[in-house]
């Protein structure tokens, strides 16, 4: 996480506190008592913030969160308000970058598999959560956490990415057909022409990255409908889209709780491949839980396809090495 709030917040901030820190408490109608920057990432700036039940004095002095007709994705109206929020901002995020957020998490929620945050508030230029208490993983709560996420990936998605709705995976905007396509055998088209290849085009014009690897995964592009690449077809399922260990959660009751989706219809191997891409506590124990529930023969070999287009939004964002590593991912999908 990283930035500050953009342009189109309402008002000004509270004297001392920062932008999203006032903006979360005019959104909910509670006064700041205090807040603390927690660390997350590398994209926004991110706040634990604590209310003061006592509206006396809050912009606007509602003292509930906003309902239906304020904040978009807001608790529901009448429920209390917490006394501690998460609430974190982007400069200059584009208009819809909070919202998609929100709704990704309404995705995942729907399910009924995974636990997720509820969202008080997502406005442009601020996104305002559940506090989730942080805790250790352990056995249990690694076995439990496969055991959820396999009943996601059971869960089908009405088509390939997320038709008519934004979706971002980190700052990055993420393209989807015009319409629902749900076809099985449609995914290679869907993933070469709305992940790879778009991301390999960023790569290419950022010079991030050298002209064999480039080559190289335009040749896995035009081979991924060979199922000796990718697998035997399946139709989408709901996938939390940015599964790397930062993005899961782990509670103080337990619960491994996922944040920051990019929640859409897509290839469950996606998910798992990126919990092993930077490493996850637990990571064997999740694995073989989730592998009892939902047997995956072969998915080892297919690793580096599905690693490759969170590769690529490395080697984009960051350079370095990401370039070199989308290659060699590349060619070990091809054999």
């Amino acid at each position: 996480m990283g930035g500050a709030a953009g342009p189109g917040a309402g008002g000004g901030a509270t004297a001392g506190q920062p932008r999203p820190v006032a903006r979360t408490a005019e959104l909910l109608g509670l006064p700041a008592r205090a807040a603390t920057p927690v660390g997350g990432g590398s994209i926004c700036d991110a706040y634990q913030v604590l209310l003061s039940h006592d509206p006396a004095g809050a912009p606007g002095g509602a003292g509930r969160p906003a309902d239906a007709g304020g904040a978009r994705g807001a608790a529901p109206a009448g429920e209390d308000p917490p006394g501690v929020v998460f609430a974190k901002a982007l400069d200059a995020a584009p208009a819809d970058f909070f919202a998609a957020e929100a709704a990704g998490l309404a995705r995942l929620r729907a399910t009924g598999a995974v636990h997720v945050p509820r969202v008080y508030a997502a406005e442009r230029d601020v996104l305002v959560l559940q506090w989730v208490e942080p805790g250790a993983p352990d056995r249990s709560a690694a076995e439990r956490f496969g055991r959820q996420l396999a009943a996601l990936h059971e869960s089908p998605a009405p088509s390939w990415g997320t038709p008519g709705e934004p979706c971002y995976l980190g700052p990055l905007p993420l393209t989807s057909p015009p319409r629902p396509v749900a076809d099985p055998a449609a995914w290679p088209r869907f993933h070469a022409e709305h992940r790879l290849l778009p991301l390999l085009r960023a790569a290419v014009d950022s010079a991030h990255i050298g002209p064999r690897d480039a080559r190289d995964i335009e040749r896995l592009c035009e081979r991924l409908d060979d199922e000796a690449v990718m697998g035997p077809p399946q139709p989408p399922a709901v996938i939390h889209g940015d599964l790397w260990s930062g993005n899961v959660h782990w509670a103080a009751d337990g619960r491994a709780v996922l944040i920051d989706p990019a929640a859409q219809g897509g290839h469950p191997e996606t998910d798992l491949a990126m919990l092993q891409l930077f490493g996850c506590p637990e990571l064997p124990r999740i694995l073989a839980a989730y592998e009892e529930v939902r047997p995956l023969p072969g998915r080892q070999a297919r690793v580096p396809l599905h690693q490759l287009q969170h590769l690529l939004v490395h080697a984009v964002l960051f350079g370095g090495g990401y370039g070199a590593q989308s290659g060699a991912a590349a060619r070990a999908a091809l054999g």
